[in-house]
């Protein structure tokens, strides 16, 4: 990458001067660093705390350059899997501060800085950190994998961990960075008139970067692909919350330029924030959006919403929706590059937007405004503000192979010219819920967009950081397809991995074999048969007919170099081994549904709720597992709220460890043997989707009786069983 500068001089000035002639010193847990200092280079591992206030290192002062000189600073080596990651590595309090080369894996939070300014991170690698361990699978979503970031007042976000956490920081500089393998990349809390640009934030299960209450950012250059969950090709795409960039309450005058977001959950996620919602004022108003790839989201490319911003010379492909930009006003989206979404720019309840000099190629829709008839009676915002979907700009656009380019309803005052068609079906379709619409196709042919905008980007170039450039997504990985989640985030293809596509109705699996290179080779498997290749190159795809109810597959790698999902380096190997399994014990369960009133009501007495046991179920079934998800009634006039559910199953299992696991919404106790495993019967401990996951790890072996109780309290319900061996 060329040699980049700073559009604001102080961004120079006001650096710390650098390390010289100082011995290296090593790190040692507890150190408070209040000088400036170059580490001796190797790998400290040392643990954090149980608390993010008492961090391995602390960083205290002015004027301080901390120089990690490539040492690795190791943390939770007494924990084996991510989400058991702990504690904060490094808290940094101070102005003008840089820390640069370090590298750090193991915790929970890697850095926090607050109430800092002038702050520098670069040239750091904060990978392998905190992540969640997923439970949503090929074929179905489980709720407890959604993310919440409406809330930070408190550090909510920090639930979640990071790579770096920003709090109450002035001009914050952040470059050259790496972050992957975690969950969220760099989180900013109240953070204002910051560069963060040539960053490598990808392949992390949440976010990228992720802004609250942050405004007169400059975003630039960043690599931030990958940040996804909630997907399975041809199954689901929901995203759960996940975004390469995420801009939430009260976010305004950022500008997020030529970075690469492909891959997010959302490509681009901002939401004007609770105080919008409740009051009607602000917004995450103003931002620029300008020549980004916000390509193959699982959702959306760009989500805007209750908030007015301008969206220009930005690439969506392949995205459910190209653009989502519920109630946005004053909105500019100019210049566009839109291709094979859903829906291009979808805009529900929005006002004064204007759409211009976009072109929309290969489209089911193109453009779909739309309002609903009522507003939900617990938004403040709809109750003091005019809500009603008018007011469109829709001139110079091109549609080409286009479905159907403009579909409107329950909108009024809807303009535009000169809008190109190159073979589209339908250009317009409204119905009598619209009012005062002139549209118009007049350059049927040959529509040719104006080129002053090369010349525009340029200069956009030159003005943020000098002839930088977009980065740009490698050619393989093109395609929603490639999204590949696995238990632990999204696959990113540095390592050898067996990954299930799908079983189809007969019991055949679907593999594809992906990995960095070299060669793979089947070694043993287990009630499967039939394997249509045994050992060949990557990628591959492969099929094996299931015939049991523990289905195994050990392979075998040899080939270069490579890093697996955990981050550990692997040297040129002749026999590596990885493996597939799918263990889906036979039980047959026994499920019985009652209802309940507020006379046993489950919340305040288990004990007396429990008699309603006695009484004749609404609803009686047998079913070969415990998969189920209901957003209203549990069947035909049957309850939808203030229900339970029992069910009772036994298994035959090997002597072994197991772990127990149970997704449900409100409340659930399991127990195996008549003795309780899990018990979740608390519905205040219930704040996030991620509190709806509980699991246990118990020693089995034989016959054993699993019985469930799950509450159903009110709305949406839940309840998935898991049974795994260890």
């Amino acid at each position: 990458m060329k040699k980049l500068f700073f559009p604001v001089i102080g961004w120079l000035t006001l650096l710390p001067s650098t390390v010289a002639g100082s011995p290296p010193i090593e790190l040692k847990s507890g150190m408070v660093i209040s000088a400036s200092l170059l580490v001796k280079t190797g790998i400290y591992r040392l643990n954090g705390t149980d608390s993010l206030n008492r961090p391995v290192l602390l960083i205290q002062g002015n004027n301080i350059t901390v120089d990690f000189n490539k040492a690795v600073l190791q943390g939770s080596s007494d924990k084996q899997w991510p989400n058991e990651f702990y504690g904060l590595a490094i808290l940094i309090r101070g102005n003008n501060i840089t820390l640069k080369n370090a590298i750090v894996n193991g915790f929970k939070v890697v850095v926090m800085a607050t109430g800092c300014k002038n702050l520098k991170i670069e040239y750091c690698n904060f990978s392998y950190n905190y992540r969640q361990h997923l439970q949503s699978n090929w074929l179905h979503e489980d709720v407890s994998d959604w993310m919440s970031y409406h809330h930070n007042e408190n550090d909510e976000w920090l639930r979640y961990g990071a790579g770096i956490y920003l709090k109450d920081c002035g001009r914050p500089v952040i470059n050259n960075n790496t972050i992957t393998g975690g969950q969220c990349g760099l989180m900013m809390m109240r953070c204002n008139d910051g560069l963060i640009y040539a960053n490598d934030f990808s392949f992390n299960s949440a976010i990228g970067i992720g802004m609250y209450r942050s405004s007169r950012n400059h975003v630039l250059s960043n690599k931030l692909n990958f940040n996804v969950r909630g997907y399975s090709h041809g199954f689901y795409n929901r995203g759960q919350d996940s975004a390469g960039l995420l801009v939430f309450e009260q976010c305004n005058d950022n500008v997020f330029a030529f970075n690469s977001v492909t891959h997010g959950g959302d490509g681009f996620f901002l939401w004007a924030g609770q105080t919008t919602m409740d009051n009607g004022e602000g917004g995450c108003n103003d931002n620029l959006i300008y020549a980004n790839d916000f390509s193959y989201a699982p959702t959306n490319g760009v989500e805007v919403t209750f908030s007015r911003n301008t969206i220009k010379y930005n690439v969506m492909r392949e995205c459910d929706h190209g653009i989502w930009g519920g109630y946005s006003f004053n909105t500019d989206i100019n210049n566009n590059d839109f291709e094979k979404n859903r829906i291009a720019i979808a805009i529900e309840q929005g006002q004064d937007n204007k759409i211009r000099f976009n072109q929309f190629q290969n489209e089911k829709e193109g453009i779909r405004l739309w309002a609903r008839k009522t507003q939900p009676d617990d938004w403040g915002y709809a109750k003091k503000r005019d809500t009603r979907s008018m007011n469109y700009l829709i001139d110079h656009n091109r549609f080409e192979d286009v479905k159907l380019c403009c579909n409107i309803s329950m909108s009024e005052n809807i303009n535009g010219k000169k809008n190109g068609t190159t073979r589209v079906l339908q250009f317009l379709k409204t119905d009598s819920t619209v009012k005062h619409i002139s549209l118009d196709s007049g350059y049927e042919n040959g529509f040719v967009f104006p080129e002053s905008g090369k010349k525009e980007k340029e200069a956009m170039r030159s003005k943020f950081i000098n002839k930088a450039t977009a980065w740009s997504i490698d050619s393989a990985l093109k395609g929603r397809d490639h999204i590949r989640i696995t238990e632990w985030g999204p696959y990113d293809y540095r390592y050898p991995l067996l990954f299930l596509k799908s079983i189809d109705s007969n019991g055949v699996y679907h593999f594809d074999v992906l990995g960095p290179g070299g060669n793979w080779k089947i070694k043993n498997s287990n009630d499967v048969r039939s394997i249509s290749q045994t050992e060949g190159t990557f990628p591959a795809a492969i099929t094996a007919q299931k015939t049991g109810t523990d289905v195994r597959i050990n392979l075998e790698y040899s080939g270069g170099a490579f890093t697996d999902a955990f981050g550990r380096r692997y040297p040129a190997i002749q026999s590596y081994p990885f493996s597939f399994r799918d263990f889906q014990p036979d039980i047959n369960w026994n499920v019985n549904w009652y209802s309940w009133d507020a006379s046993h009501d489950p919340n305040k007495n288990y004990e007396l709720f429990r008699t309603v046991f006695n009484n004749t179920p609404v609803k009686t079934t047998q079913v070969p597992r415990i998969d189920y998800t209901w957003w209203g009634e549990i069947g035909k006039h049957l309850p939808a709220d203030s229900f339970a559910t029992v069910a009772v199953g036994t298994v035959e299992l090997e002597k072994g460890m197991y772990k127990i696991g149970v997704t449900a919404d409100d409340l659930v106790k399991v127990f195996v043997d008549g003795k309780p495993v899990i018990d979740f019967w608390d519905a205040s401990k219930y704040k996030y989707d991620e509190d709806t996951y509980h699991s246990a790890t118990v020693a089995l072996g034989g016959k054993h009786t699993i019985r469930i109780e799950h509450v159903e309290n009110s709305g949406y319900a839940t309840l998935i069983f898991y049974l795994k061996p260890l």
